[in-house]
């Protein structure tokens, strides 16, 4: 993760959450916010630009892991100093690859 995600993400305070979110990680994902959250505080953690749905606003991608060692591809946005998760789910293999080798 560069420095630029670092500090973008040691700025946020918390996370604001849209029951809509909420609602279809969780049916169509079986993903609850906890393991969202909790992608963020266990390591190794990478964060890159999403720059290919970053048209209103600017997003990112998470591949990260739960503390019982899921491991999720997140897809969110910073608004206020807060982490709005947008869609989460289960890595696939290349993502799986990609989280491997960092």
């Amino acid at each position: 993760m560069d420095e630029i995600h670092i500090k973008k993400l040691r700025q946020c305070l918390g996370f604001n959450w849209d029951n809509a979110n909420i609602d279809k990680n969780w049916l169509k994902h079986k993903v609850s916010p906890a393991e969202c959250e909790q992608v963020f505080f266990n390591r190794p953690l990478v964060v890159e630009d999403d720059i290919a749905h970053s048209k209103t606003e600017q997003r990112f991608y998470a591949l990260g892991q739960t503390d019982s060692k899921r491991t999720l591809f997140i897809a969110f946005t910073v608004r206020k100093n807060l982490i709005r998760v947008i869609s989460s789910r289960d890595m696939s293999r290349k993502e799986r690859e990609v989280y491997k080798n960092e």
